[in-house]
């Protein structure tokens, strides 16, 4: 029993500790934003870059770029937005900046997700995809 209470508090301690550090964690201002990821071998000192986010005016999120290590674009991925804020399309671009696939998305009444229609780069639909939204709480 005294083990249980030790490690409650232990988390709580913990948890309170975590609370406090996320309030001053400050969130950059994503406005023209670009993010560029670099990896850095163990014993080396060269860096390679392996990830690029970019950011419009607004800050939303516009476009990712994953590199493989020997620099080579490995995937690129832009994303549109409807005049509500919400992403409406993404163009999922291969390795040789082929468009390979078109996400057009759909959302319910609480402005979650709801239907992901996935298109070929010749806008045949290929797939769809249905979100739901299950409460664990009852």
């Amino acid at each position: 029993m005294k083990t249980k209470k030790l490690l409650l508090t232990a988390a709580a301690l913990l948890l309170a500790a975590f609370a406090a550090s996320a309030q001053t964690v400050q969130v950059p201002n994503r406005k023209n934003l670009v993010i560029k990821e670099w990896t850095t071998a163990v014993g080396s000192t060269s860096k390679v870059l392996d990830h690029v986010t970019t950011y419009n005016a607004d800050g939303r999120k516009i476009e990712e770029i994953e590199y493989y290590s020997n620099s080579r674009m490995k995937w690129r991925r832009r994303y549109e937005y409807a005049p509500d804020g919400k992403v409406s399309r993404e163009l999922l671009y291969d390795g040789k900046n082929r468009l390979n696939t078109v996400r057009r998305y759909e959302y319910n009444e609480l402005d979650q997700r709801k239907t992901q229609y996935n298109y070929d780069a010749k806008g045949k639909l290929r797939s769809v995809k249905v979100f739901e939204y299950v409460s664990e709480d009852a």
